[in-house]
């Protein structure tokens, strides 16, 4: 055990995690030359395409350090907010983080945010000023931010380089002096923390996990705490690029388990894995908040016998994403499908995309919203995830909607653009108070349901960037909310239906109508988009026809002619519009939530 090491990089997005991992690897000769690729952890397409991490990584990498090989455990972590539960999981299974601060940009959101979750796991932190090759590195004023941060001292604080290898060799020396061996009793029961799962459609479920106490063999039988369920060990092995069987994985070590579970819910991030028998240990290791959703929206199969295919989809997904949350639901429109939670709209593209590329489903989502306790004039208490739920108007006493505790960390240059934003998203002013002198954290109380659309997006950009969010749920407050309907040709759509405040339906309702004319392709006959708050029409726009120039044959003649062509042109359009369908393109629902 004095010879492991298990760490994980943590920084605020595009500071240059996977591009020092990519470093390590290549110091280490964990890859061979023609293996390397730039950002060879991020193996999903998705990942490449975008240019951020998506899932946490874990690779083991051989180092030698005065004649003695240490086995360090790198976990190469997410840096966007929405991607946070990943970094939750991955600073759980270990002893100490590099933290990354890039030389250009200086300490940002995520940077303190994911400092304070490695902070409250007591890791050991080494600071590190990445990209100091760039003309434009302030590294003296970065290394004060940090100095700042963390109270360290400034020699403490390592200069390095992702693209070229500077100063990597030092990175991986102080891994092995400054981060504590794992600390666990080989001798005691199995104790092991799953912290990441994956399908194999020829394997089964291969479970990823860290020894706390204990060790495991191939053959063991093992049990999971929270299901009960028991399997046997058919292989252990530990993470490089693939994966290598071993005969045993010791205790503080990181490995993978396979033992041809099939059903995707037995596996649960977070669950504790130990021997079945008289030495099993009694209770599970804590560690794992609950993943708590922020944005629901519906999930349906494009074609409707798809519905159980997509359940089975969602559940394979659950286990490589586990901040993904679902539960069926039915829709007029739309039929059988399910609501989900997620973390924010960035993981609702995502989850959406990966659904396509990797299980090959092609879903609907519907507009995100969240959780309403609606009270009938029976005095019953209905909980409302969708707008479709919602009783008749005559039959609601009043509406109570989720406030949260919000708190905003940003530089107190940008405090009046990130007060106005507040305010306008209904925000009422709790506290505020300087960190540092240029410093500020603003806490709010607002509204979870303005937060949802494009609050942390707007955010960003007012911010340049530089702030960070974070948020708890405290309680439910009354509200004046009304249900705004959107009719296409008179009949509601109620795919795109929304529960919204009534001081900001007239606005909302004449922005949905405008881009859904955008949107809506051309046909054969008018199409009429109308906003609507129960029978009051609010909002109107008009599609118009494809139309073909009858009249082009006649030159000069009698107007009546002319006339005559446009009057049987019109009965046809008439005829056509009382059969023809609206299609309202995928896109559509996906621009609601892009509406600035």
């Amino acid at each position: 055990m004095k010879h492991t090491r298990n760490f994980c990089i943590i920084a605020h997005i595009d500071h240059g995690k996977s591009t020092l991992a990519d470093r390590m690897l290549e110091i280490t000769n964990t890859l061979t030359a023609r293996d390397m690729e730039n950002q060879v952890l991020d193996s999903m397409d998705l990942e490449k395409e975008k240019g951020i991490t998506i899932k946490s990584h874990a690779i083991q990498m051989d180092y030698v350090h005065n004649g003695e090989t240490y086995t360090l455990n790198l976990i190469d972590t997410p840096g966007h907010v929405d991607f946070s539960y990943e970094v939750s999981r991955a600073i759980a299974s270990c002893e100490g983080a590099i933290l990354i601060v890039d030389a250009t940009q200086g300490i940002q959101a995520q940077t303190i945010s994911n400092l304070y979750l490695a902070i409250e796991h007591d890791l050991e932190i080494i600071p590190v000023l990445n990209k100091i090759d760039v003309e434009s590195a302030m590294v003296d004023v970065v290394t004060d931010q940090v100095v700042d941060l963390l109270g360290c001292k400034p020699e403490e604080i390592l200069l390095a380089s992702g693209k070229t290898g500077q100063g990597v060799k030092e990175v991986l020396d102080a891994i092995v002096e400054r981060i504590p061996a794992p600390t666990g009793d080989p001798d005691a029961p199995l104790q092991a923390l799953i912290f990441d799962s994956v399908f194999n459609s020829f394997r089964g479920i291969i479970a990823y996990f860290k020894v706390v106490n204990g060790s495991i063999k191939p053959g063991d039988k093992v049990k999971f705490v929270s299901t009960g369920k028991e399997y046997v060990a058919d292989e252990i092995g530990v993470l490089k690029m693939k994966m290598h069987p071993r005969k045993e994985i010791p205790c503080g070590s990181v490995g993978y388990i396979i033992s041809g579970i099939k059903t995707a819910v037995e596996v649960k991030v977070g669950d504790t894995i130990t021997h079945v028998g008289p030495n099993a240990c009694t209770e599970a290791i804590e560690g794992f908040e609950e993943v708590k959703p922020m944005v629901f929206a519906g999930m349906y199969p494009v074609e409707t016998d798809q519905y159980e295919e997509l359940r089975a989809s969602l559940e394979k997904f659950q286990l490589n994403d586990a901040s993904l949350v679902f539960e069926p639901e039915s829709s007029l429109a739309l039929g059988f499908g399910f609501r989900c939670g997620f973390l924010g709209l960035l993981h609702l593209e995502i989850v959406q995309e990966r659904l396509f590329r990797e299980f090959n489903m092609d879903v609907i989502t519907t507009v995100p919203n969240v959780s309403y306790k609606v009270y009938t004039t029976q005095g019953e208490c209905l909980d409302v995830h969708n707008p479709s739920g919602l009783p008749a108007a005559t039959l609601i006493d009043r509406i109570e909607e989720p406030y949260i505790r919000a708190q905003v960390i940003s530089r107190s240059d940008y405090y009046g653009p990130i007060m106005k934003l507040c305010l306008d998203k209904r925000g009422v002013l709790i506290n505020q108070h300087y960190l540092t002198s240029d410093r500020l954290e603003l806490t709010y109380e607002m509204p979870l349901s303005e937060i949802v659309f494009d609050f942390y997006d707007k955010l960003k950009s007012i911010s340049k960037g530089y702030a960070s969010f974070d948020y708890h749920v405290v309680g439910f407050k009354e509200a004046k909310l009304v249900k705004l309907d959107i009719l296409l040709n008179g009949d509601p759509a109620d795919a795109l239906s929304t529960l919204i405040h009534a001081d900001h339906a007239y606005d909302f309702g004449r922005k949905m109508c405008e881009k859904l004319k955008e949107l809506i392709p051309r046909q054969q006959f008018d199409i009429a988009i109308q906003a609507a708050v129960g029978a009051k029409i609010i909002a109107r726009e008009t599609v118009k026809a494809v139309r073909k120039d009858v009249t082009a044959k006649c030159y000069g003649g009698d107007i009546s002619r002319k006339r005559k062509l446009l009057e049987k042109q019109k009965q046809g359009k008439k005829r056509m519009r009382q059969i023809g369908t609206v299609e309202v393109p995928q896109s559509a629902f996906m621009a609601v939530l892009k509406l600035d």
